[in-house]
C-alpha cells in the first residue's frame, strides 16, 4: 500500500484538487484508493459523497472529525483492500505536526501557485519538511507541483525559477483549467471526463504518475527536470505525445500499484 501526502500549510494552493483527482485516477484504473480528509472544510468528503454508484468506488475517512466513542486509531483505520492512501492535509498546519503527518509517507506532494505570497509560503513549507520533518532530498519522497499555471506569464517564469532553486523535483505542472472545477462539481476527476474534453489536462499527469511509481530511495531526477519537458509541452494545452494523453498515463500507471 502506498501512502501519498498532499501538503502545503498555505490555504488555496490546490491540495484538495490534487488529492481528489489522484484518487479519481487510481480508482478509474482499477486500484482501491482511500482518501483521508484532515481538512476541517471536508471538501474531499463532500466530493466522494457526490459520486454515483456506477462510478469507481473511493473510500473516504473523515479524519477531521473527532469521535469520542472510538479511539483515534480505530477512526483512522484503513480497509485491508486499500492499494493507496491519499492524505488531504489541512491549511495552517503547524510545523511541529509535520513529522506526524508525514510519518510512513511514501510520497509527499507540495502544490504551489504562481504568486509571491504562495512562493514565500512554499519556501517555508519545504524548509520545515527538510528541517523539522527530517525529509531527505535523496530519498525522492518529496515533489512539488506547479499548480494553476498559465505559461508565458511573468508569474509562471518566476515560479519555475524559484522551484529550481529548491533542489526539489517539479513532478508536474498543471494548467489553470475549468475542467477541474466542472469535474469537482460532478464528483469525478479529469481522468473520468470524456477524453476529447480533458485530454490536455490528463496529459499533464503523466510525469506525476511516473514519479509516484518510482520507489522511495530510487535515484531522483535532476531538480526541476522530472516534469519539465512534459510540463512545457502541455502548459499551453498541448498534449504529450500524439492523440489522447491518457495513453501515456496508462503506460506509466502499470507500475504504480506496485510502488
Amino acid at each position: 500500500m502506498q501512502r501519498i501526502v498532499v501538503l502545503n500549510p498555505k490555504g488555496g494552493s490546490g491540495k484538495t484538487t490534487i488529492a481528489i483527482n489522484l484518487a479519481s485516477y487510481l480508482a478509474s484504473r482499477g486500484h482501491t484508493p482511500v482518501l483521508m480528509d484532515f481538512d476541517p472544510q471536508g471538501s474531499s468528503l463532500r466530493w466522494v459523497r457526490k459520486r454515483q454508484p456506477a462510478q469507481a468506488p473511493i473510500h473516504v475517512i473523515a479524519a477531521f472529525e473527532k469521535d469520542t466513542r472510538t479511539t483515534r486509531a480505530f477512526q483512522l483505520r484503513v480497509p485491508d483492500v486499500a492499494t493507496h492512501v491519499i492524505v488531504d492535509t489541512p491549511a495552517a498546519l503547524d510545523p511541529h505536526h509535520l513529522p506526524e503527518m508525514t510519518r510512513d509517507a511514501d510520497k509527499i506532494i507540495v502544490p504551489v501557485l504562481p504568486s509571491d505570497i504562495d512562493i514565500h509560503a512554499c519556501s517555508r513549507c519545504i524548509r520545515d519538511l527538510l528541517l523539522v520533518a527530517k525529509i531527505r532530498r535523496d530519498e525522492d519522497r518529496l515533489g512539488v507541483i506547479a499548480n494553476r499555471i498559465r505559461r508565458n506569464t511573468l508569474t509562471y517564469q518566476a515560479l519555475i525559477r524559484f522551484l529550481h532553486t529548491l533542489g526539489i523535483p517539479i513532478v508536474a505542472t498543471i494548467r489553470d483549467s475549468q475542467n477541474y472545477v466542472r469535474a469537482a462539481e460532478l464528483g469525478i476527476g479529469v481522468h473520468e471526463m470524456k477524453s476529447y474534453v480533458a485530454q490536455d489536462d490528463v496529459a499533464q499527469w503523466v510525469p506525476l504518475v511516473e514519479w509516484l511509481a518510482r520507489p522511495a530511495g530510487a535515484a531522483p531526477a535532476p531538480p526541476g527536470a522530472s516534469s519539465q519537458d512534459a510540463g512545457q509541452a502541455v502548459g499551453d494545452g498541448e498534449p504529450v505525445g500524439s492523440g489522447d494523453g491518457s495513453v501515456a498515463v496508462r503506460a506509466a500507471s502499470r507500475t504504480l500499484v506496485n510502488a
